[in-house]
Formats: structure tokens, sequence, C-alpha cells
């Protein structure tokens, strides 16, 4: 059973777009997802194989790096450009998502911790299983994480961020992950 090798590409887009690249990578978390579903499938059968291993690992990586980033993109620059760009009763709303993101990021961090010393656990050889409980409530929380961004929170960024803004954001991004601007 290829484990890693299943599932669906996940989009992408670049640092020219800053709001379709945080949308692309609502589509890698929900990939990673679904590998940790994998995983719970895949382990009673076959313990911590290479592939278990693997795929073990590609979770951890993306999740200690890709999805930090992704928060620190929304708070750091998505965030301030909505407060720049709010207009008159926008203000309320934006805070008040802000407000909700933040708290689910926190969530999701305590979740991921949880759920990394659990797979460093079978990587290490401690433990052969992986709780499906822990495992399930992470990755509902992030699906409905992701649905309240996608409907709420990224169509608010499109209509009230302009090119300016979106640039600025797109340079900010780039710099978090070490990338150098093109330009």
């Amino acid at each position: 059973m290829d484990i890693i090798g299943q599932g669906r590409a996940a989009p992408s887009a670049g640092f020219e777009v800053p709001l379709e690249m945080l949308a692309a990578c609502h589509g890698r978390v929900q990939a990673q997802c679904e590998l940790l579903q994998r995983l719970l499938e895949h382990l009673p059968a076959h313990g911590a194989d290479r592939q278990a291993l693997e795929a073990i690992e590609r979770i951890r990586r993306y999740f200690d790096t890709a999805a930090r980033d992704h928060h620190a993109d929304e708070e750091q620059d998505l965030f301030p450009a909505l407060l720049e760009a709010m207009a008159g009763s926008d203000a309320v709303c934006i805070r008040d998502m802000m407000s909700r993101v933040r708290n689910e990021h926190r969530m999701l961090e305590q979740r991921w911790a949880a759920l990394r010393d659990a797979l460093q656990a079978i990587e290490s050889g401690a433990s052969r299983e992986l709780d499906a409980e822990l495992a399930h409530g992470f990755v509902e929380a992030y699906r409905a994480h992701i649905a309240f961004e996608e409907a709420e929170l990224l169509p608010m960024a499109q209509r009230l961020l302009g090119d300016e803004q979106l640039d600025a954001m797109g340079r900010a991004m780039r710099l978090r992950r070490g990338i150098a601007d093109p330009h």
C-alpha cells in the first residue's frame, strides 16, 4: 500500500497573487490531512514501516514549517492590510474575524503539538498506534477553519485590498520564507 502516493495534487499559486496563495495553502493543508487519515488506516496493518515513517516525516515537515508560515502570513500581513483598508461597518466584522482566526490558529497549534508528539513516538518506536480521536480532531478543526476562511475572510480581503497592498503582502510572504524578491 503506497500511502504517500495516493491523493490529489494540491493547488499552487505564487507570491504575486497572495490571496490565491493563501487559498492554495488550504489545499495543501487538506492534502496533508488526507495523508494523516491514510496513515491512521495504514499503521494497524503495517506498523511503522518505511511508508509510515515517510508519511510522518512529510506531515511533520509541513505543519512545522509551511502551516506556521501560513498562519503568520494571515496574522502579520493579511490582517494589518485589512485593518488599513477597512471602511465603515466592515471594521467590527474584520476585527471579529481576525480574533476568531487568531484563536483558531492557537487552538490548531496546540492540537498540532499533541499530534506531533504522538507521531514522534511512532517514529522513535515508542508507540505503534496513532490516537484516532486526536488525529480526527485535528483534521476536523482544520477543515472547519479553512471553510470559514474561504467563505468569509478571503472574499472580504479580495473585496477590500488593492494591488499595492497585495503586492506588499506578496513581498512579505516571500521574505518570511527567505525567498529573494525578483524585482
